[in-house]
This record gives structure tokens, sequence and C-alpha cells, in this order.
């Protein structure tokens, strides 16, 4: 089963991820929690973005992390290559590892200014919905490939490992930008271990202290653990503003406009009025 997986792993990553979009584009329509999905224009731009980028990174950057990590394994190179623990330990400490370093990059993404001009295309969004976890220039996921290709020389990731986490990582991308409703007895369980939705909406908020928050991608602990938790936005769901103040109109919107965005200087702005 797992050479099986590791020889499909873009198909098997495609139909996982592509089937949970589905699912959460009908659980929207079903019982959406805001009900602002923007639209299909809004949510085709956005896939759109996502086959632009992975076209163009693959053209750059012709590897997979998966076979990065299956090189890796075979030179014996490494941390955890050079460790003797069972195989499902090694799959646990490898996924948490891996989650605390994308905490670490997103962190940065806000902290760095060139690397925030990049990151800015995703909250430039003015809508909240699965779709926006696909909403990603090109430079962004290209460095992100290199970062993890990094982490994976150090650790010696596995690629079982490696695979499972970019499932995960995927898939948790469109669940915590979904607008879907969770009931709120669910929702503060979740949060004991996961980002969910609610906790995630709060960073896409156009107050840029709350855009500075729960950087979390999958476990929650990180959040917590380095201080950049908050609960609730001040607004509150329903009423809060998505987005960037720089990038409201329609124009600012566009795929051309989105691919030529970091270039733009714009003034910071730390709130919407």
């Amino acid at each position: 089963m797992t050479t099986w997986l590791l020889a499909h792993q873009g198909f098997t990553r495609m139909a996982i991820v592509g089937g949970l979009l589905l699912l959460l584009l009908a659980w929207q329509q079903w019982r959406p929690r805001r009900g602002e999905a923007g639209g299909k224009r809004r949510q085709l731009r956005n896939i759109a973005m996502t086959l632009v980028s992975s076209a163009l990174v693959y053209l750059i950057l012709p590897v997979t992390a998966v076979a990065f990590a299956a090189q890796v394994a075979a030179m014996d190179f490494g941390l955890f290559n050079a460790l003797s623990w069972p195989v499902g330990v090694e799959i646990v400490a490898g996924v948490i590892l891996l989650d605390l370093a994308i905490y670490w990059q997103h962190r940065w993404s806000h902290l760095v200014p060139v690397l925030w001009r990049m990151h800015r295309v995703h909250h430039s969004d003015i809508g909240f919905d699965a779709t926006l976890g696909l909403r990603f220039h090109p430079a962004e996921i290209l460095l992100s490939m290199l970062y993890k290709l990094a982490l994976v020389a150090v650790l010696g990731i596995a690629p079982l490992t490696m695979l499972l986490y970019e499932i995960l990582l995927a898939s948790f991308a469109l669940l915590t930008h979904a607008d879907v409703a969770i009931a709120p007895h669910w929702d503060r369980r979740l949060r004991r271990v996961f980002v969910t939705p609610d906790w995630h909406r709060v960073h896409h908020s156009v107050h840029r202290d709350e855009t500075d928050s729960n950087y979390g991608n999958i476990l929650g602990i990180w959040d917590h653990l380095f201080t950049s938790y908050r609960a609730q936005p001040r607004d509150g769901h329903l009423s809060m503003v998505i987005g960037l103040p720089q990038f409201r109109d329609a124009q600012a919107q566009t795929l051309p406009a989105l691919l030529r965005q970091p270039l733009a200087s714009v003034p910071l702005v730390t709130t919407h009025r």
C-alpha cells in the first residue's frame, strides 16, 4: 500500500484535496457561517491562481517534496535516518515538527517585509471561503517549497511522512478557510487540538493586529505556545471585514493584478475605517 501511495503521490494528493474541496463547496452552500463566498467568479479566480502557481513552480523546480524525501532516504541523510525508532513514532514526530516549522514560516511571512509582499496576495481577498486556501502567489509557493526541501534534508523526513503532511497541510488550508457553520460546542472541542475556521478567520481580519495573530495551520498548540492566539475578532464573526484596506477595489482583485501585487508599493494601513 505504501509503495502504491508513493508511486502515485500526485494522484493521491489531488484526489483527496480535490474531493475535499467539492465537499466543502457543497457544505458552504448548505450551511454557511457568513454566506459571503463572493460568487463563482471569485472562486474560479482563486482556483486559477493555484493552477498558475503550481505550473510556474513546477517549471522552475520540477521536484516534489515527497520525491526529494525519497532521494534523501536513499542517501541515508538527515536526523531521523540516524535514529532507530518505530515507524509510527517517526511519522507523528515528523508531522509535528513540520507543522511547527510551517507555523514559523507563516509568521515570518508577516514579519519580513519582502515576504509579506508575496503573502499579502492571500490576505487581500475580501471574501472568506474554502477557495481562499488555494490563493497563494507563485513566488510564495516557490519559497515554501525550497523551505520544505531544506527541512526534509536536515530532518531526514521519510517519504510517507512527507506525503501525509502535504495532504494534511493542503486539506487544512481548505478546511480552515471554509465558510461553514460549526456548532459552538464542537468548535470549542476541536480547538483543543486543531485550528478551526472561526479560529483562522480572525487571521483574515482587516485590523492588522488581528491579521498578525493565529498563524497555526493544523495544530493549535503553536499559537498558544508562542502567544499569537486570539480567540475572537473584535467586530464579531458575522460583522468583521475580511481582507486588506489597500486592495479592495475590483481591479485589484483580477488575476493579472494579483500576480503583479508583490511589486506594488502601498502605504501600511493598520485598520479599516
